[in-house]
């Protein structure tokens, strides 16, 4: 789990860190980003981690593919 920073919401603080690992290529293009693995690292519920990956999705770093999950996207 990681130490949040109370003055801001909890879902920019994990978009902040899958923003690192998908720039740093910790996370490569077509890696899985798993809704249920995200809200245990980050111990929150999954309308949390909804609004990542809503984020991540308009800024065009992930694809999310119904029925199969979302994936990082191509750059």
């Amino acid at each position: 789990m990681m130490d949040y920073d109370p003055t801001r919401p909890k879902w920019t603080q994990i978009a902040d860190v899958l923003r690192e690992r998908i720039a740093s290529g910790e996370y490569p293009v077509n890696h899985l980003i798993s809704e249920t693995r995200l809200e245990q690292e980050f111990g929150v519920a999954r309308v949390t981690v909804r609004k990542v990956t809503a984020a991540l999705r308009k800024e065009g770093l992930i694809v999310t593919t119904p029925g199969m999950g979302s994936f990082v996207a191509r750059q």
